[in-house]
């Protein structure tokens, strides 16, 4: 099922940061006195009464600031508003309704969301203070109060926020497989989707940053059921490389957050890049399937060493993901896209692949005659037995005598004799290092 996302906006220094730590259980957002701590937004999950959406922070709005900081962190809220199935407007019940709260709740009001209003620091409990009631005056309706410090009025705020959202859940032969289009821009996302789908679904231009809004396109063909997600890399040319890079990252992880599957799109004519490696890096710490598509091969001049040249050339730049299998496609022709669909459909499975507690101790027993755990002042390392605790990524548990002796090369060679044998192509896997007493150690590859 696709989480719903609500975002948290207001105002800098009115206790958004806090409001969503708080929400999200855990301490996410830097939280700090001084207005404009949270330039990026920061992105999670949060639940209430079992049911679970995607929380987003974003960075104060100061609607009348002429400041090129101060307008990148309100075109980020901006595109967090749009991409929001609810909104919670955060406000200081000290500072009262200020000129800046009638401008974004005007700036909310426009958007056509459902908001539902935080009157935040409210810190005593009982009666609202007096200041509280003159947040009506912003046309949003009863206000919530709020102390994000305290917790107070916290489940009172979720409450209404879950009203607004829908969490139906959604045919998966309807929906089928859920992949996300991500790269840079201009490497061709759009026309990928445009021939999957075989029409014009999506706007495509030789523009960086034609596409603003992500868009879903359900496409059924000899493989199955896919819903792409084509995802916008932002660009404008009034706006510094590192405005578009907060853009760019921001779309890319909602959409790797509605994903089973992530296609890293890079371009062939330019060749690998910082950003490139920041994308992947991006599915790859969610955990989702991955597969490499080299676009625009039909624009290169090659012979018959191009492409492995090419190829070792990715798989150095991109050893962190080395489970991920690339394919050389051209979205403007359509070469090599059959393949591509074979290697989402392998990822998905992978990804969400479970293995018996049975099967998984067989092949920690085989490795161990093979490879002896490691030893370490003449302590030997004692592995009891491994069980998988989860799906999407796959995650392994390993209860051991002493997770000091677990070195990091053993880790990695027990995960690649879990790929060898179980085919998890495709999909990072995760290992846990568990022993008596002290907290869990957990390998990403």
């Amino acid at each position: 099922m696709s989480r719903p996302i609500v975002a948290i906006v207001g105002r800098p220094n009115v206790g958004k940061s806090t409001l969503f730590n708080k929400l999200a259980g855990k301490r996410l957002s830097i939280v700090d006195d001084t207005p404009g701590v949270t330039r990026d937004r920061v992105f999670a999950a949060a639940e209430w009464q079992n049911r679970t959406f995607s929380l987003v922070d974003t960075g104060g709005i100061e609607p009348n600031s002429r400041d090129e900081l101060l307008s990148q962190m309100r075109a980020q809220a901006q595109i967090a508003i749009d991409s929001a199935q609810a909104i919670i407007f955060v406000t200081d019940v000290r500072a009262g309704v200020t000129a800046d709260d009638e401008a974004v709740a005007q700036l909310l009001l426009k958007s056509g969301r459902p908001v539902v209003l935080c009157v935040n620091k409210c810190d005593s409990i009982g009666e609202p203070p007096a200041e509280f009631y003159e947040f009506y005056s912003l046309g949003l309706g009863d206000p919530v109060m709020v102390s994000s410090v305290h917790g107070h009025g916290t489940g009172d705020l979720l409450d209404r926020v879950c009203d607004l959202l829908s969490f139906e859940e959604e045919d998966g032969d309807t929906e089928g497989i859920r992949v996300a289009v991500i790269g840079r821009p201009n490497v061709g996302k759009s026309s990928l989707v445009n021939k999957v789908c075989g029409e014009n679904r999506v706007i495509v231009s030789d523009v960086a940053g034609t596409t603003r809004d992500a868009v879903d396109t359900v496409v059924e063909n000899a493989h199955g059921v896919f819903t792409f997600i084509d995802t916008a890399g932002l660009r404008r040319k009034s706006k510094v490389e590192d405005a578009i890079e907060h853009y760019s990252n921001l779309r890319t992880e909602m959409a790797v957050e509605r994903a089973d599957v992530c296609l890293i799109l890079i371009d062939a004519t330019v060749g690998f890049t910082e950003q490139d490696s920041k994308v992947a890096g991006i599915a790859h710490e969610a955990g989702k399937g991955c597969v490499i598509c080299v676009n625009k091969w039909d624009a290169v001049e090659k012979d018959d060493k191009t492409m492995a040249q090419m190829q070792a050339k990715l798989e150095q730049d991109l050893s962190f993901m080395a489970y991920a299998p690339m394919v050389f496609i051209s979205a403007k022709t359509g070469q090599r896209l059959d393949r591509m669909f074979e290697w989402i459909q392998t990822a998905a499975a992978s990804n969400a692949m479970r293995v018996t507690t049975g099967a998984l101790n067989d092949v920690l027993a085989q490795a161990m005659n093979r490879v002896q755990p490691p030893t370490d002042k003449g302590r030997r390392l004692k592995i009891y037995y491994m069980t998988q605790a989860s799906t999407c990524p796959p995650t392994f548990v390993c209860f051991c005598n002493n997770a000091e002796l677990f070195h990091y090369s053993y880790q990695r060679y027990l995960i690649n004799r879990i790929r060898e044998t179980f085919g998890l192509e495709g999909t990072p896997v995760r290992l846990v290092i568990r022993e008596r007493g002290e907290q869990n150690q957990t390998m990403n590859r």
